[in-house]
C-alpha cells in the first residue's frame, strides 16, 4: 500500500511539469519496477546464503527500527499539534492492526 502514495508523488510532478500522461506513466512504471526487480535479483544471488533464522533476525531488526522511528520520532513530532490523544489512539490502532494482520496471515 505504501507504493500508491509513492507512485502519486512521482507521477503528479512529472505530469505537471511536462503535461504528458505518457511520460508520467513511463517514469512511474520504471520507478515502481525497481523494488520487484531488486527483490528478484536479491533472491537469485542471496538464496544460498539466507536461511530461515537469518531472515527472522533481519525482519526482527527491521521491525525494531520501524517501531523506533514511529514511536520515538513520528509520535513525538505529532505531539506538537493540538490533538495529542488522537495521535496516541491512531498509533495504538496501527499497532493493533499490525498485530491482528500478523496473526491472521501466519
Amino acid at each position: 500500500m505504501h507504493n500508491i502514495p509513492e507512485g502519486i508523488t512521482i507521477s503528479v510532478p512529472i505530469y505537471e511539469s511536462t503535461g504528458s500522461k505518457r511520460k508520467s506513466f513511463i517514469y512511474t512504471l520504471i520507478s515502481g519496477m525497481a523494488e520487484p526487480l531488486g527483490a528478484i535479483l536479491a533472491f537469485l544471488f542471496l538464496k544460498p546464503v539466507v536461511t530461515d533464522n537469518l531472515m527472522g533476525i533481519i525482519l526482527a531488526l527491521t521491525a525494531g527500527i520501524m517501531l523506533y522511528i514511529s514511536a520515538n520520532k513520528l509520535l513525538i513530532e505529532a505531539f506538537k499539534y493540538k490533538e495529542k490523544s488522537a495521535s496516541v489512539i491512531a498509533f495504538i490502532i496501527g499497532l493493533v492492526f499490525m498485530l491482528i494482520s500478523h496473526i491472521l496471515l501466519q
